[in-house]
């Protein structure tokens, strides 16, 4: 990748889209735009921050809701709905956490069609490292406070409502 830019490409598209198509469209655009841009950029530096204990977010978060379930273990279909990703894209996930002896696939007990992710203990191990790992840099967060990431929660939170994304209580 090239270094940055000497512009703000989101300003400069905010500038063509008010002489295109108003002002009034300038702003849901822009904020789009930098959310798209922003998960870009942090997902690199989580990444970057994994990739010694050989893993990727997508392994990461995986690995954590086995971390955290009761027993350490989970269906695949499970994980598919709680990380709301694909079930393919779960397959490829634990395929990849098994390769690196973090979590091992073993027969689901009561369901023969049923596979489960057990979490090892060389996973417990990467998960609890790697997560200090990621506390300690604020989750690649920076330069927002803690104050600012609540409140960019919150604000989100309300687009995730509106799409079903969860169920409100």
């Amino acid at each position: 990748m090239s270094g940055p830019l000497r512009f703000d490409p989101i300003e400069e598209a905010g500038r063509q889209w008010r002489e295109h198509w108003g002002p009034q469209t300038v702003a849901p655009m822009s904020a789009v735009t930098s959310i798209m841009r922003v998960q870009q950029i942090l997902l690199a530096r989580l990444n970057e921050l994994l990739e010694p204990y050989d893993l990727s977010f997508a392994r990461y978060e995986a690995l954590m809701l086995l971390f955290y379930s009761r027993h350490g273990e989970l269906p695949l279909g499970k994980i598919s709905d709680r990380l709301q990703v694909h079930r393919a894209s779960v397959t490829n996930v634990i395929d990849k956490l098994c390769e690196r002896g973090y979590v091992k696939r073993v027969a689901h007990e009561q369901d023969r069609r049923a596979v489960l992710a057990r979490i090892t203990g060389e996973g417990k191990r990467v998960a609890r490292r790697s997560t200090k790992v990621l506390n300690e840099a604020g989750f690649g967060t920076a330069p927002l406070t803690d104050e600012q990431s609540a409140e960019l929660t919150r604000l989100l939170a309300a687009v995730r409502r509106d799409a079903g994304d969860f169920l409100v209580s």
